[in-house]
């Protein structure tokens, strides 16, 4: 249990990367091929065996090397009867559509307003979306996320989830900036003001290359 100045009880939070993988993946609904080999408790040669289907091709699908909405109806049907799933259940999260990263952050913002600080760090770790975003490749909703995560831990004294250590240590090849920053600096034609923001930026997310300033602010 942990306390603010005030002898407050901020969150009951002790074990929360301990138990947080107990609260998602009860189910195989838009889970990826991988997470329902691991859900399953199956190795890929054993499905492979299985399914008949050859284990480099397997291999491929499942670190996304190949989409599996491209293979054979023959591949996605064998997977399933393998798989014990619906073949609705293994392509849905290949329709997946990316929305813009403004977008994104939007949702991030409002999400936050509405839980709260506590409840979006508890939420956000038990569903790690930060973990999910990376592995697709989402790289920026991937360190936003995690970004506003531990900058929620900071302000609220609540130590860092050490799961995402690795991430931490990753950054954008080029900054981004919030549209409204680019669209000013744009018509005034003046570089102080993308200068001005990286100097505002709140620092979790500057560490990433993105350029943030107000996460509370949303309508």
């Amino acid at each position: 249990m942990l306390f603010n100045k005030n002898r407050k009880v901020l969150i009951f939070i002790d074990n929360i990367t301990v138990y947080r993988y107990n609260f998602v993946m009860k189910g195989c609904a838009n889970m990826t091929i991988d997470d329902i080999i691991k859900e399953k408790k199956i190795t890929k040669y054993r499905l492979s065996q299985t399914s008949e289907i050859p284990y480099t091709t397997l291999s491929d699908i499942c670190n996304g090397k190949t989409n599996l909405l491209k293979c054979s109806a023959e591949t996605v049907y064998r997977l399933a009867k393998a798989l014990n799933v619906s073949i609705e259940t293994l392509l849905e999260p290949y329709f997946e559509t990316r929305i813009t990263f403004d977008l994104f952050k939007s949702n991030v913002c409002h999400r936050l307003k509405e839980l709260g600080d506590i409840d979006f760090l508890i939420e956000t770790l038990e569903k790690d979306e930060i973990h999910k975003y990376y592995e697709k490749k989402w790289y920026p909703e991937s360190f936003y996320l995690l970004a506003m995560v531990d900058y929620i831990s900071r302000i609220n004294q609540v130590p860092l989830c050490n799961d995402y250590d690795s991430i931490r240590k990753e950054k954008l090849q080029r900054m981004i900036f919030p549209s409204s920053v680019l669209a000013i600096s744009t018509v005034s034609k003046d570089n102080h003001v993308k200068e001005e923001a990286i100097k505002n930026s709140i620092p979790e997310f500057i560490r990433f290359n993105i350029v943030e300033s107000e996460v509370r602010n949303v309508i």
